[in-house]
């Protein structure tokens, strides 16, 4: 079997669990459900490294699943890879379809951004600004959140001033016109729809951007990184855009989990990013 045909294959339901397995649990300490939210769905996982990293704000990771699956138990592989580089790492659910359509989802994660903003200290993090990342439909929430101040603001914060920087592993960000009649409900009617991408919100006062795609990915395609990114150096919003020559759009987070780390230097230059994001340029 070819290597990276064993990545759909380790991250299937059965591969989750082995991966689960063989990720160490040890080298940070977890707090699990956190309430963030009234919902019972709005609880957070909360990982603390034992080495921290000095100056390094917190993370809350958005996981995937097209709006309408997933849970924070299935992505500890992320916490720890981040945990292991001095990260403190917040992963939280949010409602799923058909409980949840836009914009329900983002203010969530914007309610989990702003709990760990104001919150965390009590819990050991460092106070400060926040960094957000996420992969596929969590990639569309952490960057929807660093483009469009509006769902940070219904918390009282502001992107450029309480986020650090926004990751965003293969996400869609220019993803008109939808095909799939779940995305069509999802996102609503048809006139109201360019609201809902972020490359139409992105303005000069975004926090740095890490876009990431795999130039294998035929879920979401390389074009919404690209086009994003783009956008951003248009408008002098600091952007680090990297695309990984064969990776498709499981591989590009598989590559967090300890057993795959040697498909892809994913892990290696998020954490490059994230401990000195580009600068806006001067003048």
């Amino acid at each position: 079997m070819r290597p990276l045909l064993a990545v759909p294959l380790l991250m299937a339901c059965s591969g989750a669990d082995l991966v689960d397995t063989l990720t160490p649990r040890s080298g940070y300490s977890l707090t699990a459900d956190l309430a963030f939210g009234a919902d019972p769905r709005l609880r957070l996982d909360l990982y603390r490294p034992d080495r921290p990293l000095p100056d390094a704000p917190p993370v809350v990771f958005f996981y995937g699943g097209n709006w309408d699956s997933g849970n924070k138990g299935m992505y500890r592989f992320v916490a720890q890879a981040l945990a292991s580089r001095g990260y403190a790492v917040a992963i939280p659910d949010y409602r799923l379809y058909p409980q949840a359509r836009y914009p329900d989802f983002l203010r969530d994660c914007a309610a989990a951004v702003a709990w760990v903003r104001r919150d965390g200290a009590a819990h050991g993090l460092r106070p400060g600004p926040v960094a957000v990342m996420g992969h596929s439909a969590g990639a569309y929430n952490a960057v929807m959140l660093a483009a469009d101040p509006r769902w940070l603001a219904e918390q009282g914060l502001d992107p450029a001033r309480d986020l650090a920087a926004a990751v965003g592993l293969a996400g869609p960000y220019d993803f008109l016109p939808l095909r799939s009649d779940m995305l069509k409900d999802l996102f609503g009617p048809e006139d109201r729809r360019p609201d809902t991408q972020p490359i139409l919100h992105l303005g000069e006062a975004a926090p740095p951007l890490f876009l990431a795609t795999g130039t294998a990915d035929e879920t979401v395609l390389p074009r919404n990184s690209r086009n994003l990114a783009a956008k951003a150096r248009r408008l002098g919003v600091p952007v680090r855009e990297m695309e990984y020559e064969g990776l498709g759009h499981v591989g590009i987070l598989a590559s967090f989990a300890v057993p795959l780390r040697w498909f892809s230097p994913v892990l290696e230059d998020v954490d490059s990013f994230l401990r000195s994001p580009p600068r806006r340029p001067e003048g």
